[in-house]
């Protein structure tokens, strides 16, 4: 394999901290909070068998600013109100290892989980499945600060960096979209304005934790919906991410919208935004992570030495074999076995993942 190694190569970040090699554990949802927003023993337990398979980054999913915005239940939340004390056991264990753990810092805004929350978005929706109020002006001039202070207690309790969540259709994805953003302020209209809740989260944001924190964002490649966020946008994002301060920017796509399809759905077998990761290469200079569908170490290797992407993304593949990456340097098994779900019902196959998240942290 005449690239071999590209994968286990450092990557230093523009903030100067180096990540020991080129895979990551993307963003899940792991449900494993306990009710209150605060970690489990199950959920810390699950962070440290990663950080023990020899991965370079290790992203915590949608981590709230507040309890009113969850996506679901099983979220963790870190304010003013949190017990720090359990975030820094998590932090510690899941750091073990030379192992980056950050935080990814959410908003559900129109997604979030209704029975315990109050959906709200760019725009009042009234749809099947979904209902939203409008955010207002000043809820959203809040917003930037709510950020800043998670990724400052993130930094406090001794995790490695944070990740800004836009994508996958929940809030500063929803912004981005005008599908969802129907706003005639500042913050509607043109994709200048609907990015600018993004750009004011990151600018808090680095105000709050310092110039040698890791700052990333997770951004849509598009949200794969007629009329939706489309690629021409979100290059744009890209051009205006590259002038911004931070370290990494995570490119997936696909939304969670009731009716939507998902990322997974008709994509084949290889990485399923690789092409898009290629077109945001010439729009910028940071270091770019890919996450969704790398099933073989061949695929993330290849991603990594073409120069289109810097950081592999993996989700399930490390759900099914937690040690992937020291098992890919050791040479040893290629390719996790991934199963085959024929007749599954809608959200099945994420339901038995998440059982086995589950598992692992048992």
């Amino acid at each position: 394999m005449q690239h071999r190694g590209t994968l286990f190569e450092p990557l230093q970040l523009p903030c100067g901290v180096t990540l020991k090699n080129r895979i990551a554990k993307s963003a899940m949802s792991d449900s494993l909070g306990d009710g209150t927003g605060h970690p489990t023993a199950e959920q810390i337990r699950l962070y440290q068998r990663w950080a023990a398979g020899g991965l370079a980054v290790s992203i915590i999913g949608e981590v709230q600013l507040t309890s009113g915005y969850a996506e679901n239940p099983g979220n963790l939340v870190l304010n003013e109100a949190s017990d720090l004390y359990r975030f820094r056991e998590l932090a510690r264990h899941g750091s073990e290892n030379d192992t980056n753990l950050w935080l990814q810092l959410g908003h559900a805004g129109a997604l979030a989980y209704a029975p315990t929350s109050r959906p709200k978005g760019p725009s009042a929706l009234d749809l099947p499945g979904l209902h939203c109020a409008e955010i207002s002006l000043d809820e959203l001039r809040q917003l930037p600060s709510e950020f800043a202070r998670t990724a400052r207690l993130a930094q406090q309790a001794g995790f490695g960096g944070v990740q800004i969540h836009a994508a996958r259709g929940f809030l500063l994805s929803q912004f981005l979209s005008p599908l969802f953003n129907k706003r005639n302020d500042e913050y509607g209209g043109a994709i200048a304005n609907r990015m600018r809740p993004l750009l004011e989260a990151i600018d808090a944001t680095r105000a709050a934790v310092g110039p040698d924190f890791p700052i990333a964002v997770k951004l849509n490649s598009s949200d794969q919906l007629e009329g939706g966020f489309d690629a021409e946008d979100a290059l744009k994002v890209v051009a205006a991410l590259d002038r911004s301060s931070v370290d990494l920017i995570d490119i997936s796509g696909g939304t969670y919208f009731p009716g939507a399809k998902s990322a997974s759905d008709g994509k084949g077998r290889g990485p399923y935004f690789l092409e898009f990761a290629k077109r945001a290469r010439a729009e910028t200079t940071k270091p770019v992570m890919l996450t969704g569908g790398f099933k073989t170490r061949a695929q993330a290797e290849d991603a990594v030495a073409s120069g289109a992407v810097d950081i592999v993304g993996l989700a399930r593949a490390l759900v099914l074999e937690p040690s992937l990456p020291d098992l890919w340097k050791a040479d040893r098994i290629p390719e996790p076995l991934f199963p085959r779900f024929p007749d599954a019902p809608e959200g099945g196959i994420t339901a038995w993942y998440t059982m086995r998240l589950t598992e692992i942290g048992e």
